[in-house]
Parts: C-alpha cells; sequence; structure tokens
C-alpha cells in the first residue's frame, strides 16, 4: 500500500469515527509520528494528559469537562484494546486486554465518584505502561 493509500484510508477512518474523539486527534496526527512505536507512547501519554484534565475539572466541580476528558481518555483505552492481536493465546495481548478494561472500569468509577484515588491508580499504571514500552522499544524517555 503506497503512503497516498494509507493518508486517504486514514482520512476516510477519521471522518466516520466521532470528531471529538482522543482516536481521530491521534489519527491526525499520526502523519507526524515517525512508527506505530511512537504512536502507542502517544497514547500513554495523552492518557496522562487527559486524566490531569479530569483531576482538574473534579477539582473545579465541572460536570461537563470532567465527562469529556474521561470520554476522551475511554476512547484511547478501547483503542489500545481494539489493538491488540488477541489470536495469539498466551501473549501479553492477554494480559494487556485485561489491564485496559480494569483500566476502563476504574475510569467509571471515577466518574460516578469522582474518586481521586482511583484516578491516581490508573495513572501509575499508565506511567509503568509508558516507561516500559519506551524501555522496551529503546525510545530514551530523557528525550522527552
Amino acid at each position: 500500500m503506497t503512503t497516498e493509500e494509507i493518508l486517504n484510508q486514514q482520512k476516510k477512518t477519521a471522518v466516520d469515527d466521532d470528531e471529538n474523539s482522543a482516536v481521530v486527534a491521534y489519527k491526525r496526527n499520526d502523519l507526524h509520528i515517525d512508527s506505530k512505536v511512537k504512536l502507542v507512547e502517544a497514547l500513554y501519554e495523552g492518557i496522562l494528559k487527559f486524566n490531569t484534565n479530569i483531576a482538574k475539572a473534579i477539582n473545579d466541580g465541572d460536570v461537563e469537562q470532567k465527562t469529556h476528558w474521561i470520554n476522551r481518555t475511554n476512547s484511547i483505552f478501547i483503542e489500545l484494546v481494539d489493538a491488540l492481536d488477541m489470536k495469539a493465546e498466551g501473549t501479553t495481548a492477554e494480559y494487556l486486554n485485561g489491564l485496559y478494561n480494569h483500566q476502563i472500569t476504574l475510569l467509571f468509577e471515577v466518574n460516578r465518584d469522582d474518586d481521586l484515588e482511583k484516578l491516581e491508580s490508573i495513572n501509575r499504571v499508565v506511567k509503568g505502561l509508558l516507561e516500559a514500552w519506551r524501555e522496551d522499544s529503546g525510545i530514551d524517555s530523557k528525550e522527552k
């Protein structure tokens, strides 16, 4: 598939998705991302950024913004789940599937209860995943 065909396919997919979703934002930015390795790194960083906005909205009592940012974080977790290769049994994909789905459940509880401790728990998991991802893929986190 040529680069032009890939770009056209990404544009078509973006139109089909919710225009405000995190997935669309990252697909649009994918033109500037060198590889899938960098894309996954950007998704993890996006979760951390969006979660900072969730905490601020909770502290400010802004339900609309809290819901907006929770939906954005949730979209990233769903994208990460959808990207897993579940055909290969006994792999890291099975573990990550459970882990991501647990984070989605915690995110629901953050939304329901304004629970900043659970939000911080999600952040610790994502920071661990980001660190492991960078280490495994040879990305120097000091470059960031």
